[in-house]
Formats: C-alpha cells, structure tokens, sequence
C-alpha cells in the first residue's frame, strides 16, 4: 500500500525549504553589499529612472571638476590683473611727480622705473596656468607678449619701439624743426603760417587764431594746406595787443602759443617789440613766433610725437584719414568742422547732401539722419555740422580721442582697429566728406614711410619689420569669448583674455612709452619735453569715462564666478536628489532586511521541524 500523500506533502516542504533559504541568501547578499541585488534585471521596475539619475550625477561630477579648474585659472587672472593695477598706480605717480628732473642718463626716477616695471608686466602677462598661458586669448600655448628687451630694442632685423619713435619724431618735427610748418620769411608781409601738405598725419595742425592786435588783418585757418596770415601794413599795434595761435598736436591734444605786443625792450617771453614801422613789428612778430613754434615743437611736440608713435605700435587702431574735400561755397575751399551736411548750392556745406533716412553705421550701429529734433547719439539732423558728425561717431566708436578736420581732410580715431568699420547708406555724401566704401583703420604696426623722414607724408604697415609686441591670439570675437566652457546642461560661461585688451594694452603702452624715451640732459628744453611727455603718460593712464580698465575685466571675473557658485549649488540640490532616486530604487534599509532575515531563520526553522516530523511518519502513526 503506498501512501503518496506524505510523498506528496514532503515535496513541498522541500520546495518550501528551498525557496526560504534562497531569499535568505538573497537577503545576506543584500545586507553586506547594501544593494538590492548584482545586476539592473534584479533592481526592480524603477532602474530605468535610476539609471538616468546615474548619468546626471556623472555629468554634475564634470562640470564641477570643470569649474574647480576655470576658478584656478580666473583665481590666477585676478591676482595678476591686480598687480598691474599697482604697477599703473606706480607708472603714473612717477610720471605726475613734480619736478621731472633728469638724471645723467637722460632720464627721470620715474622713467628708470618705468624700464623696471615693464619687465614686471610682461613676466605678469606670461603667466602659466599648468600649461595654459591665460592672458593669450586661445592660444593658450603660446606667451601672450614679447619681452621687454624686444619691445623696446627690437630683434636684428626688426625694430622696436624705441626706433618707431625716433623715426616718428623726425617725422613730426620736420625738416625745418617748426613741426612741419611754413613761416614766411622775416621780411615778408604779411606774415604767413601754413601746414607743409594736405592730410599729413605728421606736425602741427592749425586749429585757429584769434587777435586784438589794433590795425591787423587775420584770417584763416583756410586753405589747403590750411594757412594763416597775419598783414600789419596798416599800422602798428598797441602795446599789450595779444594774438594766439592754437595747434593740433598728433596724439589729438592742443597746444596755443600767445604774443603780446611790447614796447619793453629787450622783449621780454612770449612777447614781440613794437618796431618803427609796421614792417619792423612785423619782422618781431615773425621772429617771435618762429621762437616760440620751434620751442613747442621741440617740447610739446615731441611728447605727443612719442605718444603717437606708440599708437602706431601698440595700439589696435590709430587714425584713419580721408581724402581732402572742399565744400561748395561758391568758391569752393576745404571743409572745416562748421561745414554743413546739407545745404543750398553756394554755401559752406559738403558738395553732395545727406537727406532725411540717410543712415552712417559705425561699428555696426546706426546713425541716422532726420530733418530735425534729432535726439541722442543715434540721430543726426541733416542741417547738422561736420563737427557734430564726428562727435556722434566718436561717441558710438568709443574712442579715447576726438576725431578731426583739418585742411579739409577729415582724420578718424578709434582704440580698436579689430572692430572699426564705417560706412554710410550714401555714398555721394560720404564720399563728400573724403571718404568711400566701408572705412577701416589700418592695423599696427605703422611706420613712417618716405626718405628723408622729415618730409614723409604717410604711415605704411610695418608688421614685416617691426616687433609684434603682442603674441597671442586676436581673433575675432570678444576677448572673453576666446575661452568658454559649459558648466551645466544648458549654461556656459566666458572666461578668456588677452593681453591686447584696452586696459591692459594702454599699461603696457604707456609704460614702455615713457621708459623708451630719453635727452640729452644738458639740453635747453629737455626738461620740459620730458614733462610734456610726463603729463601725457600720467593722462593716459588715468580711467575715462566709457574706457575699459582693469577693474572691468575683473568684474568680468567676478560675474563667471557668480554664475559658478550659483549653478554649483543648484546643483548640489540636484545632486542630492538623484542620489536619493538611486539609493531608494538601488539601495536596500538594514532594518527592514535584518527584520525579514530574522522572519525568515524562523520561517526556516519551522519547515525544518516540520519536515523532520515528517520525515519520523510511519504506517501506523499514520493509521
């Protein structure tokens, strides 16, 4: 007789048995690995999430790695902006001491210095991060500046900046030492003053004159090249009678010489004799003035000379000049800056008229030209000036110095020749006022071009045989822009520099200008050329309004960082909150799996004594 029910129940609790004992091996493995099982299939139905979760955490892991080394690098940039902020602070308090005396080596205190603090400032802006050069835009394995000696020295075969600045003052001061102008000889009446030729950018720029000198007739500037005269013939004038003289100089500054008639004799400064005859006052006025022209061009003139030369080697932008244009008065002369931009035929207005709707773009900005009630900087009225013209188009270039008209020819400035680009939705009109096609301003460095070079009348591309102060990269775009990194899914930040930008390129201008130049120290005007330069190098280096400085580039810094830590704590939060996603679809509670080990030792033992009992089951304990 079988008995297969007891066959039948044993198999069970076998099965049972097993099944227990698999959920607590199960359970062990969770417990000391802390996970609910060793592959994603045992997970559960929310892995997928979990999975996700894991990738956003890796992706917070590497934008945190990122921006832990772009706040090394922008940490680095700031303890080197702020030291060239010190070294400018130290250039221009040399440069505004007073007095400027020379030492023997035809220098001031401030200049040797200068000399030393350039040295500093390229080893500031050639500073490695690891193996990132950080003021060289993206070019980051490269220095971003040549050294000092370059700068200043040049190489063998090209110059440096001391050269572009001698060669740049002969230029300036001419052949004759008046500053590239004509004065009529002594005798000569009446007395004139004019510019050598039309549209130079070397020399004195007549700017005006005014007179009360009694019986003198004065005109000009007019003319091209603008000229000036002065005709005594009708009788001497009084003592203390005054006529001035105003200049511009080529680094955009004025200069005016006064003489004041005098019976003291000898004559004292600044003053001419009244003579016997109007001809014989006319002859001290002449010698008088051909005194005080070669004293302010071999002071105030040499000065701006070397200021200018370093545009012409440093800077981004110089100047751009058009061609001479007359406007159409009935006889037609050279534009000036009272010449309208429209008006009826025979007066003194540009020979083709801008109209209503007209429009002039400046660096991708438009001016527009309206009848009237023009507002702002991006409005002109058509009955406007040529001189309110150019004010409006510096104010949208931005431009640290005023554009000018001179002689008839109208000169554009800008600090950054990358972006200078001008042009005009008429080309008649433009043209009118000397110019054609889309303006853009040569790049540096320009030299003096012509032989001898003090009759030179233009500046030529010098980059083939002249040091390339900056080595780094000057593409297109924003200097912030030539280094980017993204610092969350949807977020990135601008981080670059470069050694070119404004405020960084005037230190370093100014300081290699001021250390370049020296005089004989027993010269009759050294002194005084050193303070023009002097004044020049404190004024440039002081902050003007809508000019970038230092601190705007720090500020710059300061907002990457901002946004930095603020997406570095949002992301904490969501670090936060995928690792609990993953623990809670991963992860298992100590508790809960002891608790249910523990049910099911118990659970275990039980079938263990069940089954035991039976095991023990015969016939007739079953009967």
């Amino acid at each position: 007789m079988t008995i297969s029910s007891v066959n039948y129940g044993t198999s069970l609790l076998g099965l049972s048995v097993r099944n227990i004992s698999n959920q607590l091996a199960d359970l062990s493995t969770q417990l000391s690995s802390g996970n609910k099982a060793s592959n994603y299939a045992g997970m559960g139905p929310d892995e997928g999430f979990a999975i996700a979760a894991r990738a956003q955490l890796s992706n917070i892991s590497a934008f945190t790695l990122t921006m832990t080394h772009v706040n090394t690098v922008i940490g680095a940039m700031n303890t080197s902006l702020q030291s060239l902020s010190k070294i400018g602070d130290q250039v221009q308090s040399g440069a505004s001491a007073t007095p400027q005396n020379l030492t023997s080596t035809g220098q001031t205190t401030g200049q040797q210095t200068a000399s030393s603090n350039l040295s500093a400032i390229v080893g500031i802006l050639n500073t490695q991060v690891g193996d990132r050069f950080i003021f060289s835009g993206s070019a980051t394995d490269r220095p971003a500046i040549a050294s000092a000696d370059e700068i200043l020295n040049g190489t063998a075969t090209q110059a440096g900046l001391k050269q572009v600045i001698a060669e740049r003052r002969q230029a300036d001061l001419g052949l004759n030492g008046l500053g590239r102008l004509n004065l009529s000889a002594s005798a000569t009446v009446p007395i004139t003053l004019s510019e050598d030729v039309a549209g130079s950018p070397f020399g004195f720029k007549l700017s005006s004159v005014t007179s009360s000198l009694t019986n003198a007739t004065v005109t000009g500037p007019s003319g091209s090249p603008a000229g000036i005269s002065v005709d005594l013939t009708a009788g001497n004038p009084n003592a203390g009678d005054q006529i001035s003289f105003t200049f511009k100089l080529p680094d955009g500054t004025s200069e005016s010489i006064q003489l004041t008639a005098s019976t003291t004799t000898p004559a004292p400064a600044n003053t001419f004799a009244i003579g016997l005859t109007p001809a014989a006052t006319s002859a001290n006025l002449n010698a008088a003035l051909n005194t005080a022209i070669g004293t302010l061009a071999n002071t105030a003139l040499v000065g701006a000379s070397a200021v200018t030369a370093g545009d012409n080697f440093f800077n981004t932008a110089s100047a751009v000049s058009g061609t001479v244009v007359n406007n159409k008065a009935a006889t037609p002369a050279p534009i000036t800056g009272a010449t309208l931009l429209s008006g009826a035929a025979s007066t003194d207005s540009i020979s083709t008229n801008f109209a209503s709707g007209d429009t002039i773009t400046v660096n991708g900005q438009t001016l527009s030209f309206v009848t009237s009630g023009a507002s702002g900087n991006t409005q002109i009225n058509i009955t406007d000036s040529v001189q309110t013209l150019l004010s409006k188009i510096d104010a949208l270039s931005g431009t640290s110095k005023a554009s000018t008209v001179s002689g008839g020819a109208i000169t554009l400035r800008t600090d950054n020749a990358a972006s200078f680009s001008i042009s005009s939705s008429n080309a008649g009109a433009f043209a009118a006022l000397g110019f054609s096609g889309t303006v853009t301003a040569p790049t540096p460095p320009l030299r003096v071009s012509g032989t001898p070079l003090g009759s030179a009348t233009t500046l030529v591309n010098g980059s083939t045989n002249t040091i390339s102060w900056y080595t780094g990269n000057s593409g297109p775009g924003t200097a912030r822009a030539s280094a980017s990194i993204r610092i969350d899914t949807a977020q990135s930040i601008q981080f670059g520099a470069q050694a070119n930008e404004f405020a960084i390129r005037n230190l370093v201008q100014q300081t290699a200008v001021y250390a370049a130049v020296n005089t004989p120290p027993t010269g009759a005007n050294a002194g005084q050329q050193i303070g023009a330069l002097s004044e020049r190098i404190a004024y440039n280096l002081t902050s003007q309004l809508g000019q970038q400085s230092i601190s705007d580039i720090q500020t710059d810094f300061a907002n990457a960082q901002t946004t930095m830590k603020d997406a570095t704590a949002r992301q904490t939060q969501a670090k936060a909150a995928m690792q609990s996603l993953v623990d809670q679809t991963e992860g298992i509670s100590q508790q809960e799996v002891a608790s249910q080990i523990l049910q099911l030792q118990t659970n275990l033992q039980a079938s263990y004594q069940t089954t035991a009992m039976l095991a023990q089951l015969s016939l007739v304990k079953y009967l």
